[in-house]
């Protein structure tokens, strides 16, 4: 009868504190799932140029550099990525920091037992194996672990700011793999205007050696000639356009599109953007702004803190405890009231282990010395890379000096070559020769343009100074 009323007690006891628990993580009324209708209604937006999926901007049907670097940023799913895994880390920092606050946890028990049983195993011990029905609170507190845990967090911090620092660094990516994929397609529109114009003129001079042919002023071979010519330069068309077409792919993916856009890239046409008389400024500049060097720095220092960190797990950890609660059911002959309470300080002194702190330790400092050495060896490679993009810049500078003049002499090879195939003064190999010369120097010149506005794009990520 006894033991009956107990555990009624017990019963009653627990659903009056567990009750308002439940409560509050009663099942929420979801709203009903939206119809064929209605969803198809919500995912139809317009587009100018192309449909794009859910959360893709609007992609204009004239799109400038600046403007393909916005929508890249905006779409690309590697920017949401590292944003995330930013956050992530944050949250960890969070983690750690929560070793430094109080623990409080609160119990509510309910025990029948047989009375006067004071053996047990497993969980309930035998402090526990009397019919009772309590509850009650624990806290504990770390008064010091002599700077293990400060360590701990600030290691958590630097490496949050070595995630973001990645972050920005893929941002970076995202806006110097847009400048390439920019660029790739404006030479082969370029090469696809050539390719037209060609096309339409050796038609055009087709038609002429041909009425000239019948009028017995031409040869048969001059027709010959001048058809293969056309042959040759539909299929330099046909490779611009499937070039372009490949091109406009892989930009509709840097983009964050998974269908083909079909837009005009706009190049500006004013004054090439200037050059740096020299590397050297350019080095300081990316040694200071690079964010994968200040992520490597960052973790550098993330893995210093952190090897402080293990070497401190050999010292005593001290904390505080407290306990309070009431036991409303009990056996009188074991409990004098109602209610009990406690505090203490505990003092942790590791003695050994097998080892484990020391090995945990050295292991700490090798990874701190192996950060160390990643640091330096990105920061040699961003001087050469630097460098490297200097010269290739130079260089593709110099090539639109050359090129302008080599299509301009081109273009007067070709208009005499034309007068003296008039006059009958020369063969059409002659001009065939000169047209060729010119098509190539007209595509060398457009590549040469966008190239090095390219490596102005690629200065200005070694540089960490992309928008």
């Amino acid at each position: 009868m006894k033991q009956t009323i107990a555990l009624n007690l017990a019963r009653i006891a627990v659903a009056l504190i567990a009750g308002p628990l439940f409560a509050q993580h009663a099942p929420v009324v979801l709203p009903s799932a939206p119809n064929a209708f209605s969803l198809q209604a919500t995912q139809s937006v317009p587009l100018q140029t192309t449909a794009t999926s859910a959360g893709q901007n609007e992609v204009p049907k004239l799109l400038t550099r600046e403007e393909a670097e916005k929508l890249a940023l905006a779409n690309n799913p590697r920017i949401r990525v590292a944003q995330l895994l930013a956050k992530v880390q944050h949250q960890v920092v969070r983690e750690r920091r929560a070793d430094e606050l109080p623990n409080m946890s609160g119990s509510v028990t309910a025990v029948a037992a047989n009375d006067g049983s004071r053996i047990s195993s497993a969980p309930l011990t035998a402090s526990r194996l009397l019919e009772h029905a309590g509850m009650g609170i624990q806290l504990s507190q770390l008064v010091t672990d002599f700077g293990r845990t400060r360590n701990l967090v600030a290691s958590s911090q630097l490496m949050e700011k070595a995630r973001v620092a990645d972050a920005e660094a893929s941002r970076e990516d995202v806006v110097l793999a847009t400048d390439q994929a920019f660029y790739q397609v404006i030479e082969a529109q370029e090469t696809v205007k050539v390719a037209m114009q060609t096309v339409a003129a050796r038609k055009a001079l087709v038609d002429q050696v041909s009425a000239l042919t019948s009028s017995k002023l031409r040869s048969e071979l001059d027709l010959s000639f001048a058809k293969v010519n056309l042959s040759q330069a539909k299929l330099l068309l046909l490779n611009a356009q499937n070039d372009l077409d490949a091109s406009m792919a892989a930009f509709s993916a840097v983009l964050g599109y998974d269908k083909l856009i079909q837009v005009t890239l706009v190049d500006g046409t004013g004054a090439l953007p200037p050059l740096a008389s020299s590397p050297e400024a350019l080095i300081a500049e990316a040694i200071q702004n690079r964010p994968d060097l200040q992520s490597l720095k960052y973790a550098e220092q993330a893995a210093q803190k952190f090897s402080v960190a293990q070497h401190r797990l050999l010292l005593p950890t001290v904390s505080a405890l407290g306990v309070i609660g009431s036991t409303p059911v009990g056996s009188p002959q074991y409990f004098t009231g109602d209610w009990y309470g406690a505090i203490g300080g505990n003092v942790n002194v590791p003695i050994f282990n097998g080892f484990r702190f020391t090995a945990q330790a050295s292991q700490a400092s090798l990874l701190a010395q192996a950060a160390t050495e990643q640091t330096r060896s990105l920061h040699d490679q961003v001087v050469r890379d630097v460098r490297t993009a200097w010269l290739n810049a130079n260089t593709s500078l110099q090539k639109v000096t050359v090129t302008a003049e080599l299509l301009s002499q081109a273009n007067t090879a070709l208009e005499l070559a034309k007068t003296r195939y008039d006059l009958g003064l020369s063969s059409i190999v002659e001009l065939s020769q000169a047209e060729l010369q010119q098509i190539e120097a007209a595509i060398g010149n457009a590549n040469a343009v966008a190239q090095y506005k390219f490596a102005i794009s690629t200065i200005r990520f070694q540089t960490g100074m992309q928008p």
